[in-house]
């Protein structure tokens, strides 16, 4: 059983480098992390957080990560947020961008790869035959190379896919397995690039995104932290761009410099 000490050092940890508050969760902690490192040969979990800073490889780290960050997600979750970005967002942008046909949008919490393939999947339906004209792929990033290295194969249970439109279905997934599993076309798989990314870090972008999804993930920031992160990311947005959250997530409005569409849904001033 972990102890009070050991539990703050990983909290600690987890806090400082990725901006994860686990204050609360020792049982969480505790379940997740104890079987590993009796597996791993360790005696305690000071001993695994010793190898864990000392491993040059960052393999331990990876691991901590993989097991610390909950990565629940499913296709057409809080799909009223694909529906503005087909109705509202894109229509937009096409206008703006019709010249370059460059758009740039960023899926900041990419898990097992559901939410960037829906992403990719209304850009599809949205552009039709003029998608071979845009530039139109989605970078997806996650913390966890657990989570990303599912995304990449693409592979989902038919349970996983029962709440998505039949053509859909069939325009963007083959079965596979014997048809108990479906994997995303090769051609929908090309429009994701997967990256491994901490949203604590600075970001790399070398221009602006127009439209970020940073969607159920500020839950495990503290405010100081979450305002940080919202801050960055206003900064990384075109004038006119559009952030989405998660629909049970809260931005404080007194100090958000966005602009509120909807209590999800918020923008960056245009001309700024």
């Amino acid at each position: 059983m972990i102890s009070d000490e050991e539990f703050r050092r990983i909290a600690g940890y987890m806090k400082q480098r990725y901006g994860i508050d686990l204050s609360q969760k020792k049982v969480i902690v505790n379940g997740r992390l104890e079987n590993y490192i009796k597996r791993g040969g360790w005696h305690s979990f000071d001993e695994f957080m010793n190898a864990v800073e000392n491993d040059k490889t960052g393999n331990q780290e990876k691991m901590l990560v993989n097991f610390l960050t909950t990565n629940h997600t499913y296709f057409m979750r809080e799909f009223e947020h694909f529906d503005y970005f087909k109705g509202v967002v894109l229509p937009w942008l096409k206008a703006k961008e019709s010249s370059k046909k460059d758009l740039r949008i960023w899926c900041g919490a990419a898990s097992s790869g559901e939410e960037p393939y829906m992403i990719a999947m209304v850009l599809a339906d949205f552009f039709g035959i003029e998608r071979g004209k845009w530039d139109t792929k989605v970078l997806a990033t996650d913390i966890s190379t657990k989570v990303l290295q599912k995304a990449m194969q693409g592979i989902y249970s038919a349970e996983q896919l029962k709440n998505m439109p039949e053509q859909w279905k069939k325009k963007f997934f083959k079965p596979v397995m014997g048809g108990t599993q479906y994997q995303v076309t090769p051609e929908l798989k090309q429009e994701v690039i997967f990256r491994q990314f901490n949203l604590m870090d600075p970001f790399p972008f070398k221009k602006k995104m127009h439209t970020i999804f940073l969607r159920n993930v500020m839950i495990y920031f503290d405010e100081k932290t979450k305002n940080e992160l919202l801050q960055k990311v206003y900064d990384a947005l075109v004038p006119g761009g559009y952030l989405f959250i998660g629909t049970t997530e809260t931005l404080d409005r007194s100090s958000t410099p966005f602009q509120i569409i909807q209590p999800s849904i918020f923008r960056k001033k245009e001309g700024i």
